[in-house]
């Protein structure tokens, strides 16, 4: 099982309005990777930085348990990880620092460069969240075998998909990946929420998350796989109570204000 998901550098991601996918780097617990410019063939480094201003070997990656470890080999430059969910955290990793860990799920690496800055995205979706219905001080706690985390988007993403079917008990239709940002977007975070980027969180619930095993969906049109892709995640997350009623209290208030009288 992949520790982490590393996205190098591409015009694709989680905020991307465009086509394309970048291609994936999966890695798993023990497993290294190198960053930074290469040699002139650029061929000897996991991660492609190609900037001037990067070194040719400017830091590694180390896949743990269920997070992940930076290595800064430059002499005098600081790198920086910011977190993609966090409005505005991040971690500094100081020159020649080996090993620093990071603790975000959703995380984006950047490097001072010639041209501005070089960076690459790096997702953690093993990371360990107790039951949240766990028992305190019953010895080993039981993490859930679905590592959701409740303040992520892609959680939001997964309770508007299931929204309807929550609310109608019934098999409602599903929202399509724009009805889901049209549904979020009155929410601080999701304002600029394309159709394009909460396919990219349905893609990562699949594929990463919970890991849904799509069989001879993988083989059919793009429409009918992201059809099934959709049902199949709002089913396992009902079923197995990942998204509950509690959880709709996340997305924005139904209710439209009333219209204001003249002269008000």
């Amino acid at each position: 099982m992949e520790t982490i998901i590393v996205q190098p550098p591409g015009p694709s991601g989680p905020d991307a309005d465009g086509p394309g996918r970048p291609a994936l780097l999966h890695m798993g617990p023990g497993d290294v990777a190198e960053f930074g410019r290469g040699t002139p063939g650029g061929r000897d480094l996991s991660i492609l930085l190609p900037d001037p201003g990067i070194s040719r070997r400017a830091g590694r990656l180390e896949a743990a348990e269920d997070y992940w470890r930076l290595s800064n080999f430059s002499r005098d430059t600081a790198y920086v990880v910011e977190n993609l969910e966090g409005a505005g955290e991040y971690i500094t990793v100081a020159p020649r620092r080996l090993g620093a860990p990071v603790p975000f799920e959703f995380s984006r690496v950047v490097l001072p460069a010639l041209n501005g800055t070089a960076e690459f995205k790096v997702f953690a979706p093993q990371h360990a969240y107790l039951d949240e219905r766990s028992v305190p001080g019953a010895g080993e706690q039981t993490v859930h075998p679905y590592a959701l985390d409740v303040t992520a988007k892609y959680f939001l993403v997964l309770v508007a998909l299931c929204e309807p079917r929550l609310r109608e008990l019934s098999d409602s239709a599903l929202p399509g990946a724009g009805d889901i940002a049209e549904r979020l977007r009155p929410l601080e975070g999701c304002r600029g929420l394309t159709r394009s980027a909460v396919n990219y969180h349905i893609d990562y619930l699949a594929s990463a998350k919970l890991r849904l095993d799509l069989g001879d969906d993988s083989a059919a049109d793009g429409t009918a796989r992201t059809g099934a892709k959709r049902t199949r995640l709002a089913s396992l997350a009902l079923r197995f109570g990942l998204v509950r009623e509690e959880h709709l209290a996340l997305l924005p208030s139904r209710r439209r204000p009333a219209p204001q009288e003249n002269g008000a």
